[in-house]
């Protein structure tokens, strides 16, 4: 039997930058579709056709698969084959501030919605990125809700319904090709859920679907984005001593990764998105006694921003006038996804600083936030920027700004986070 015949519908919660790309991706492959977000917008914003978001071509596909019927934006979920559940797990908001224990209340709500239209024979997959038991517990959550259905915990192999944890790896901006390249760990809470699972993927996976249980899975996640945290602070710390050295980090870095055993990562102005940032809190959220390498690498990152508004402001104070071009506000280049980017946390208190006129130039964008935009921040172009600054501070490398003329530099003081004017110069 075809594997699409299994699955002649598919439902996707939550349709943001991975949930959307995943909904439009399987709608291309001849499977019906039907999409659910929380967000009005969103939803009339996909099924016009378009898309809410920036992913290189994910415009193409998700008019293709609209136009064709494939893909349908819902505020409501509908009975379907399999549900994928992509919503966010950011921090618990505590009165005191954002804590850093993880918040399932997304995830929660998800489940809770599902719930009604689940029967027997249908596959719930997680793919968010989550603590480790938390398949388990949606597992548990949707037992509450329907108990006239069985569930792995309690029937094992011959349950009703199916579960399992398939963590999301991809790359924002190639996000399309990795979606169907990359492997896929799958994780299912008994054998035969991973078996369903590693069904559904095969209708659009070129890469190995490789099963674990669910544990190891979740874990899996939460391990790789831990590593590339670790690494990350590594090299920004090491980027902070030279500064107080008054060595270039970048030919720094160069030089030492001759060495056939080293391969240094590039620092920068902190670290930021919904995965690197968030994901290792979950870990020593867990095992916080055991976890203190992690914990630390995530302090580390966290105060590199600090370190780069002082240098910002010690410089300003040099001018009787500064104007200060703020090149990049999302957390990595070429995409307009600027959650917990360090980029624009810098912009942001140095608007509260009251330092100088600030110019932010973010060509993936078309308004500035609110938290700058009331501050009298101003967006303008790379090229209006650099023709009124006197002080530059790259804090994302996107690709415009690597074609910067570094002659259109020469007469400024210029703070590269990114190390693309900085090797120019080396």
């Amino acid at each position: 039997m075809n594997k699409t015949d299994i699955f002649k519908k598919i439902s996707v919660i939550g349709l943001g930058y991975i949930g959307l790309p995943t909904a439009a991706v399987i709608a291309s492959r001849g499977i019906n579709v039907v999409g659910v977000d929380v967000s009005q917008k969103a939803v009339d914003i996909i099924n016009a056709g378009d898309i809410h978001i920036v992913e290189p071509d994910l415009d193409i596909v998700v008019r293709s698969v609209v136009t064709t019927g494939k893909l349908r934006a819902t505020l409501t979920p509908e009975p379907a084959d399999a549900f994928i559940i992509a919503v966010p797990t950011p921090f618990k908001e505590t009165p005191e501030g954002e804590s850093k224990d993880p918040d399932l209340s997304y995830i929660k709500a998800a489940v809770n919605a599902i719930a009604p239209v689940l029967k027997k024979g249908n596959l719930v997959i997680l793919e968010s990125t989550s603590p480790v038991g938390t398949t388990e517990k949606i597992a548990a959550w949707l037992a509450e809700e329907r108990q006239d259905l069985s569930f792995p915990q309690n029937r094992g192999d011959a349950a009703d319904i199916k579960v399992a944890h398939c963590p999301e790896r991809v790359l924002p901006g190639y996000v399309l090709q990795e979606l169907v390249a990359n492997d896929r760990v799958i994780g299912g809470m008994t054998k035969s859920c991973s078996k369903k699972a590693v069904e559904l993927y095969q209708t659009f996976v070129k890469g190995e679907c490789v099963v674990t249980n669910a544990r190891t899975a979740e874990m899996s996640k939460l391990t790789e984005n831990s590593f590339r945290d670790v690494n990350i602070a590594f090299a920004n710390e090491l980027s902070i001593i030279c500064d107080k050295l008054k060595i270039n980090v970048w030919e720094l870095i160069n030089l030492a990764n001759r060495h056939p055993r080293v391969n240094i990562l590039t620092p920068g102005p902190g670290v930021g998105g919904h995965c690197i940032a968030v994901d290792p809190w979950f870990i020593v959220s867990s095992c916080p006694e055991e976890a203190k390498l992690i914990a630390q690498a995530r302090v580390t990152n966290d105060s590199k921003p600090s370190h780069v508004i002082k240098q910002v402001i010690k410089i300003a104070y040099e001018f009787k006038h500064p104007v200060i071009a703020c090149l990049g506000l999302t957390f990595k280049a070429d995409i307009d996804d600027m959650r917990g980017s360090p980029a624009l946390r810098i912009v942001e208190e140095l608007a509260g600083k009251d330092i100088g006129h600030l110019i932010a130039v973010e060509p993936n964008i078309k308004q500035l936030p609110k938290s700058l935009s009331s501050r009298n921040v101003q967006l303008d172009s790379l090229d209006g920027a650099l023709e009124k600054a006197n002080v530059v501070v790259v804090l994302v490398d996107h690709q415009e700004f690597k074609l910067v003329d570094i002659a259109q530099l020469a007469a400024k003081v210029v703070v590269d986070t990114r190390g693309i004017v900085v090797t120019k110069r080396v």
